[in-house]
């Protein structure tokens, strides 16, 4: 591990905190002095479910409405049987070299018809005020510890202000306008869609808006029902022609509610429910309980940086154009850090008929989004989910658990009919109809469900639940084990198992005398070390829960005979089992670093030389393969959600300079003016793709805490920008939170709080103590264990 060298202890007390330098508002709220233009500069309000797009327009208002449920397509199955006899003459081509021929075989029996369906949006909430052109003071924020969206400006005398939010509480969208004059507020609302759907006005005085997506299609998919009512005081309010029409009003609450058949009910059922229930409650009320209700999740983590007053005063557009033009501004980064746990809890609730947060969590207005806006596996997926353990959110974890249970009955029949296995297999990306088949459009690589498996596996981790890990997390894992024990086949050169045919994701190759690039491959590095982890974390789960079987012991022979991950003569780590040459030296995935980042495998301190070749591997890609030294990565060509997984693996690797840099990239090159994250794409701004934005934040947590390697390490790679500041509420492995201040990028102070009995081993750059022990040092830094006790907090204290 490397540590920072200007990492050192201060005595306690000493430097008193100055906060002058740190706006605290500024960490915790975005704002704008205009309404939004586009979809990218519109402010997220989400529930989990339910999602809007506030543009903050003042006579003419839109919401852009998402309900999690709406998928266009229908259950299919897309597997190719009996395709698992082609297997034995696949691999033969491979190894003997034939990767042309393999990959035709590959095409022509056994990848299966590429499925359809999109995730689409409910629609849209408009509403006209007439009268307010000549607008001032115009104010548009987004308040992450609220959760709520703000909008306030003057015509003439009198104030306007909305209040927007998506209560998980309730589960309604709300839309409140108030005017400090009376009798001031009127306006004209209603629901529509661009195609397959219709709006009507009902006697109640609500509006509904119903349809399904590609309605009138072959991909026709699910129906669903949004209803909208006012609830006025003072004033009229009438329903006609598909409108709602205020008059004269002291204040509007505008309810929104809406509902799919998704899991078989009438999609008019649920929003008639929701929107009556809401509508019995006062709007302080729904407030109250929408903000205490998101409170509960998002107080946990506090972040402070240092910061100039006169960076954290600007408007966050202005802000970022700054930063963006070279202008320090850590403050923005814990900033971004937030928004990444605010973006998470709006995306990811627990609850029966939740679905994990998509490529764009839950906002997207596309009818026909880039890719599908599905789960993809090879990645994408998985870091959505990276902050969960570690910034205090794990029951939003739990919607990507859910999903792997649902894709279990498939995939066990893909692991059959397609590859003759056992367990359960899934392939590189799905939908809400959760296929498992391998599909055209990409090719074979069975190891998603392994990947996923590691997000069960760190949940016990961090949360040490037991019953989690017996009833549900050691089934599946086990389940995914056996598809793999059955897929990896022996190297007839060396006798070791290899997986395949399979892929390093996304990335491809080049073969002497062959005009095109390859990708199909025995033995890519990332399935290997997805399957020695995965293998590893079945027997230490089985250690856990007191087992010792036939699976366990046909896991730890076939775990021996692996071939393990491998240097190269450069000094790189090997992407696949030959040294082939990458067709894009620069290609935005990391497939073959995982063992470093989001896996342990390969750490600085338990494998120095494998961590160095990955270091030569992660600046060779990052620089485009100019250079095995890590370079400045301004002109880099990897993209939003790509930086976000370097900063993660320079934090891992102990480069704090390189993992600053790095985040600094992603922030500045790849962050619209609402701070979400953007991936390049033709002919368009680029497109939102949320696990930049949530990657981006689990590199931050990693910078200032980690414990993936069985002990607990304080400001690993705190950045020397980051000169003062403080974290509260990080989660450590062990069910530990972690709470730690440092001034003049020195640690001060840091507490421990074990929430079980047992061993607690801490590691930091300088000597401590800690439960009244004295630290040691180990050649790495120093380290301490204690016997730590449930419930009782432990102070790190610095020692000379």
């Amino acid at each position: 591990m490397r540590f920072p060298t200007r990492l050192l202890f201060l005595p306690l007390g000493l430097l008193a905190w100055a906060s002058a330098g740190s706006v605290r508002a500024a960490d915790v709220r975005l704002w704008y002095r205009q309404p939004a233009a586009a979809w990218h500069e519109a402010l997220p309000v989400g529930n989990g479910r339910l999602g809007a797009m506030v543009f903050g327009g003042v006579v003419q208002e839109r919401l852009q409405l998402n309900e999690a449920t709406i998928w266009s397509g229908r259950p299919a199955t897309f597997d190719r049987v009996g395709a698992s006899a082609h297997l034995p003459e696949i691999r033969r081509l491979l190894f003997e070299g034939r990767h042309g021929e393999a990959e035709a075989l590959v095409n022509r029996e056994v990848l299966g018809d590429r499925p359809l369906g999109s995730y689409q949006p409910l629609g849209d909430l408009r509403f006209v005020v007439p009268g307010h052109e000549k607008f001032t003071d115009y104010r548009r924020e987004l308040d992450l510890d609220r959760a709520m969206v703000r909008i306030s400006y003057r015509v003439g005398a009198t104030t306007f202000t909305r209040e927007v939010f998506a209560s998980a509480s309730h589960q309604v969208v709300v839309v409140r306008l108030t005017a400090d004059r009376p009798r001031s507020l009127s306006l004209e609302a209603t629901l529509g869609r661009t195609e397959g759907a219709e709006t009507t006005a009902r006697s109640d005085g609500s509006v509904v808006l119903s349809g399904q997506a590609d309605r009138g299609r072959p991909t026709a998919g699910t129906s669903f029902s949004a209803q909208l009512r006012a609830v006025v005081e003072g004033g009229t309010v009438e329903a006609s022609a598909g409108m709602i029409r205020i008059r004269d009003s002291d204040t509007v609450t505008l309810l929104l509610a809406a509902g799919s058949d998704y899991l078989g009910d009438s999609p008019e059922l649920r929003p008639a429910r929701d929107l009556k229930a809401a509508a019995s409650v006062a709007y302080p009320a729904l407030r109250d309980a929408h903000v205490a209700d998101h409170r509960r999740l998002f107080r946990r983590v506090s972040l402070e940086l240092e910061t100039d007053a006169g960076s954290a005063s600007l408007p966050t557009d202005e802000r970022l154009l700054r930063f963006q033009r070279g202008m320090t501004d850590p403050g923005l980064l814990a900033l971004y850090f937030q928004y990444g746990r605010y973006l998470l809890i709006g995306s990811s609730r627990p609850g029966p008929d939740s679905l994990p947060a998509n490529l764009q969590g839950i906002w997207n207005e596309d009818f026909n989004p880039p890719w599908f806006c599905g789960w993809h596996f090879d990645v994408n997926a998985q870091m959505n989910y990276w902050l969960a353990e570690s910034t205090h959110l794990a029951e939003c974890h739990e919607p990507l658990f859910g999903m792997i249970e649902r894709l279990r009955v498939p995939g066990r029949k893909t692991a059959r009919d397609v590859y003759g296995a056992r367990g359960f297999v899934v392939s590189h990306r799905t939908n809400a109809w959760w296929f498992t088949s391998p599909v055209k459009g990409l090719t074979v690589w069975p190891t998603g469900s392994a990947w996923l498996c590691q997000h069960l596996w760190e949940h016990y981790r961090f949360t040490l639940d037991r019953t989690f890990l017996e009833t549900r997390g050691y089934p599946l894992m086990k389940e995914a084990a056996e598809f793999l024990l059955d897929w990896l086949v022996p190297d007839p050169r060396s006798g070791l198992l290899l997986s395949g045919p399979s892929i390093s994701p996304e990335n491809s190759f080049t073969v002497p005398g062959d005009s095109k690039p390859r990708g199909l491959v025995m033995g890519p590095t990332m399935d290997q070390q997805i399957a020695a982890e995965l293998f590893d974390n079945c027997l230490a789960a089985a250690r856990v829960l007191g087992l010792d079987d036939a699976f366990t012991r046909e896991v730890q022979a076939k775990r021996a005979r692996l071939a393990p991950t491998r240097v190269g003569d450069d000094g790189r780590l090997l992407e696949w089992q030959e040294p082939f040459a990458e067709r894009e030296p620069g290609h935005r995935h990391m497939s073959h670093l995982y063992a470093v980042y989001p896996g342990w495998q390969i750490t600085p301190r338990s494998t120095p030389e494998l961590a160095e070749a990955a270091r030569k591997s992660l600046a060779f890609r990052v620089s485009g393969g100019g250079s095995t030294r890590s370079v400045n990565l301004s002109d880099s060509s990897n993209t939003g959600w790509s930086l976000a997984w370097n900063a993660g693996l320079w934090a891992r690797l102990g480069d704090a300079a390189m993992a600053h840099q790095t985040l600094t990239s992603l922030v500045g090159r790849a962050a619209f003016p609402n701070l979400m994250d953007f991936h390049p794409r033709k002919d368009t701004p680029g497109v939102f793709q949320i696990d930049g934005n949530l990657g981006g934040a689990a590199a931050i947590a990693e910078m200032l805490l980690q414990s993936h390697a069985d002990e607990i390490v304080l400001l690993p790679t705190l950045p020397a920008s980051w000169r003062q500041g403080s974290v509260t509420g990080l989660r450590a492995r062990g069910s530990v939170g972690v709470d730690l201040e440092w001034r003049q990028g020195r640690l001060v102070s840091a507490t421990l709080r074990p929430d079980r009995d047992g061993p607690m081993n801490v590691r930091c750059r300088n000597p401590f103590t800690l439960g009244g022990v004295r630290s040691r040092t180990d050649g790495y830094g120093e380290v301490v264990q204690v016997a730590a006790k449930a419930g009782q907090p432990y102070t790190v204290s610095p020692t000379p």
